[in-house]
């Protein structure tokens, strides 16, 4: 048998036969569904923990601190364990809302310190300037601070996001069909690791791809809106 007639029959076993590319399909919204939950609440949170470590008040300053502290100095599979196992354990709300949540909050902490480097970049003249035109201080930082920043913090929140998709490869640890446990299914009932696992990969590759062009093309278009 010839190499190509062995993928052949490979290829065609462990995605045609039974309807398993279907897995792959399931996986693959379940991933899509989860990363974009996932990083919508960690932009709010990551928000909010910018502005705390970048407040005046100490205890504000401290939650801050403490939050990113805790959440990058722990596992994110044991950060999903304790959400899932243990804060959600008697809440029945769908597995894929619950993952998003525990990814949100895990990708809260380090978008918290984009959002803040971000602020940090735009000229305190800016600042001064929208606060004697006679905006309070948080009129001034919604208006003009965090509008300029997000230009500035835009390619670090795509590498987040394109991390947070490929993080989510670990929710069949809680019994959710994505697209790493959907190659897990076809591999076990094949005996064939190598086609369902590269299979996976590609998906992973050419989705990635997908999100870096994208973002690539709406940075583009915010550079041409400056130079106007």
């Amino acid at each position: 048998m010839s190499w190509f007639e062995d993928f052949k029959l490979s290829f065609i076993k462990c995605f045609i036969r039974e309807d398993r590319y279907k897995l792959l399909l399931e996986g693959l919204g379940v991933t899509i569904k989860i990363s974009l939950l996932a990083v919508v609440i960690g932009m709010a949170i990551g928000l909010l923990i910018a502005l705390c470590k970048l407040s005046k008040h100490k205890p504000l300053n401290l939650i801050g601190k403490v939050y990113t502290d805790i959440i990058r100095g722990t596992p994110s599979v044991t950060q999903l364990f304790i959400i899932y196992f243990v804060i959600f354990a008697q809440v029945f709300w769908p597995k894929w809302i619950i993952a998003a949540i525990a990814f949100g909050i895990n990708s809260g902490a380090y978008q918290s310190e984009i959002i803040r480097g971000g602020i940090l970049s735009v000229d305190k003249g800016q600042t001064e300037a929208g606060r004697s035109l006679g905006l309070s201080e948080s009129q001034t930082m919604i208006n003009i601070i965090i509008p300029q920043a997000i230009k500035n913090i835009l390619p670090a929140f795509g590498n987040e996001f394109i991390t947070l998709v490929k993080e989510t490869s670990i929710v069949g640890y809680i019994g959710l069909m994505d697209l790493q446990k959907a190659a897990d299914f076809i591999k076990s009932a094949t005996y064939k690791p190598a086609m369902p696992l590269f299979g996976v990969a590609i998906i992973y590759f050419v989705l990635i791809k997908i999100l870096t062009i994208l973002l690539g093309l709406f940075e583009k278009r915010l550079r041409k809106a400056d130079q106007r």
